[in-house]
């Protein structure tokens, strides 16, 4: 991802993570009913996307991978916590790199949590072994686990302009795998190129009709669409009182119900974020451990008032 320049109009704003720019009371969320947790299995990716906001790259190792044992621990934590945590998610990078995907999903099924596993389904998972193993597992674990294939665009020309020429029809190939395995597919895409809800629905809906994928267009579960992170745009700032101007509740916004784990480069160990979507913001790192994580976050950031509040968006289905 490229720098690009604060806008005017967002200077001097998301400085105080309790008051904003014009002196109002920010906006925080409280984690009122904790259902997914996420692990980052770590930042380097096959491919390096023109717009990537956790700038994931065959050469970016700033997250390290995760391993089977620290997954654990943590899934013991959700235990001694008591947290009502439904889905395992798995996002990277592109955790394929990492050669404990299998094994993490394992240990999280076993435990019967539902699984989430972000990727593009490209050379990485079509390796023999995470086929294989993707086999094993859905044939233990029937139905329990979904891979979320990223795909930001139902054409070939705009999906290779993000992620380079060839990679469209690498991932349908790696999605025609998972079709035949009988494996559970999801969609994420992106509204980049100005269509409105519906066209893209539309679109993603003749593309699985003509690859035979049981993918459901309409469903905001099955075919996300996020909207841009764009840091350059301005957006305002969220105060207590945008709850009731938006008619929206606290509880509706991702960090209500979802923490992320990350190892960073050199660190002895894990920690955990408030958000999938801030790697590198000191600020919303809460802790090594779910107790600490259980803490407020404070809505200071653009990404929270574009991408969750206004936005409307979810990393989970």
């Amino acid at each position: 991802m490229k720098d690009l320049p604060v806008p005017e109009a967002n200077i001097g704003k998301f400085k105080d993570s309790l008051v904003t720019a014009d002196g109002s009371e920010r906006a925080s969320v409280a984690l009122t009913n904790p259902e997914t947790l996420w692990f980052n299995t770590g930042t380097l990716c096959n491919i390096e996307c023109e717009n990537c906001y956790i700038l994931s790259s065959p050469t970016n190792d700033a997250l390290v991978y995760l391993t089977e044992s620290e997954v654990s621990q943590y899934l013991d934590q959700i235990t001694e916590q008591d947290w009502p945590i439904r889905e395992i998610a798995f996002t990277g990078g592109e955790p394929f790199m990492n050669p404990e995907m299998i094994a993490m999903t394992r240990a999280a099924l076993a435990r019967g949590y539902e699984v989430l596993i972000l990727t593009n389904a490209m050379r990485p998972m079509m390796r023999k072994s995470m086929r294989a193993g993707l086999q094993e597992l859905e044939a233990a674990y029937p139905g329990k686990m979904t891979l979320r294939v990223s795909l930001d665009h139902f054409t070939a020309a705009h999906h290779d302009a993000e992620r380079g020429a060839g990679s469209f029809d690498k991932s349908i190939e790696g999605m025609i795998w998972l079709r035949d395995a009988g494996i559970k597919m999801a969609v994420a895409g992106r509204s980049l190129w100005g269509e409105s809800d519906a066209e893209s629905r539309a679109g993603f809906a003749a593309l699985y009709q003509e690859h035979g994928l049981d993918i459901d267009a309409l469903n905001p579960g099955a075919t996300v669409l996020f909207p841009e992170m764009d840091e350059s745009v301005e957006v305002p700032e969220i105060t207590t009182a945008c709850w009731g101007i938006l008619d929206k509740s606290p509880n509706d916004v991702m960090c209500s119900s979802s923490r992320m784990v990350v190892k960073r480069k050199g660190a002895e160990a894990p920690v955990v974020l408030a958000c999938t979507l801030l790697p590198y913001s000191e600020e919303f790192e809460l802790g090594e451990t779910l107790a600490e994580a259980e803490a407020p976050v404070q809505l200071n950031h653009a990404h929270c008032a574009k991408f969750c509040v206004l936005g409307g968006a979810s990393c989970s289905a």
